[in-house]
């Protein structure tokens, strides 16, 4: 055989192998945790479109996008969060998830980031009309604007039946002191914050009082931003991660995430079915105990 031809076979034997494992994992159920507030359960893994959903109207752009949301719903994942302060990330996701009448099998969360009540009211409208839909199941303050007169309106709207639950957001360590001051005082059905193998301040204080008031954890930026994939980029995966199921870095930072009992739900946002299906496999099979989170840590 000549050489090129043996090095064609090995790389297509290979990309089977990377497909079976897919399907293997995928014929798993991805774990779910409790919504504490209401007792439902949510997919640990979700989809965040920060960036990733921003894009315009051609085809080029919007395909990949809407392979990441039918494998997503194929996989029995749910969440998807935005914001309108996403760009086009909204009108996006309202267009896809309309096109495909899959509306309804998403939870689907936004937020609200004005800085007056006439502006909520404005921009929640907008909001609706770029989501197409009349309700969210999840409604946030989006990093904490305008707190209180924003926290009123959501609260509004929960009683209307717009929204199922409410929450409020951040996602810079700064914020971690504020957060917990807000979690003591109101009462809040969700929180979403960042936290990473390398951006840990939640596990001291915020992570355990959520747990303790009966508040659901959304986790943004458990990547952060993509930064920790240049880390350890031509790094083999230790073979140790095999005993918590993970095939790829990606996997063994979101079980590292994971590991924390308090974290409902990780939100990576992606526009590759690739990354995805990835990501979807983190939440399968055997989940980081607390010595093997801090060996995923040292790793860092």
């Amino acid at each position: 055989m000549k050489r090129r031809t043996l090095l064609r076979s090995v790389a297509a034997m290979a990309a089977l192998r990377q497909i079976g494992a897919w399907a293997q994992a995928s014929a798993e159920p991805l774990l779910k945790r409790r919504i504490p507030v209401s007792g439902a359960e949510l997919p640990v893994i979700g989809l965040g479109t920060s960036g990733a959903f921003e894009v315009g109207d051609s085809a080029a752009e919007r395909e990949p996008l809407a392979a990441v949301l039918d494998d997503l719903l194929k996989q029995a994942g749910s969440v998807v969060d935005t914001a309108p302060s996403y760009g086009s990330a909204e009108a996006v996701l309202g267009s896809l998830l309309a096109a495909r009448a899959q509306r309804e099998r998403c939870f689907l969360a936004t937020k609200i980031s004005s800085y007056s009540p006439q502006a909520a009211k404005a921009q929640w409208q907008n909001s609706l009309a770029r989501l197409r839909t009349d309700k969210v199941e999840l409604l946030q303050v989006h990093s904490l604007v305008d707190l209180q007169s924003n926290l009123r309106f959501l609260r509004e709207l929960q009683q209307a039946g717009k929204t199922r639950y409410i929450g409020v957001t951040h996602y810079r360590d700064e914020a971690h002191a504020e957060l917990v001051d807000v979690v003591r005082r109101e009462k809040l059905d969700f929180v979403q914050i960042n936290y990473s193998v390398v951006s840990r301040s939640v596990e001291r204080e915020l992570l355990p009082l959520c747990a303790d008031r009966g508040v659901a954890v959304l986790v943004n930026r458990a990547f952060e931003d993509g930064r920790l994939f240049a880390q350890v980029k031509g790094r083999p995966l230790p073979e140790w991660a095999g005993e918590i199921d993970c095939e790829s870095w990606g996997q063994l930072m979101l079980k590292f995430v994971l590991a924390q009992p308090a974290v409902t739900c990780v939100i990576p946002a992606t526009a590759k079915p690739r990354n995805l299906l990835d990501n979807l496999g983190a939440g399968r099979g055997r989940m980081a105990d607390a010595k093997q989170a801090q060996r995923i840590a040292a790793l860092f």
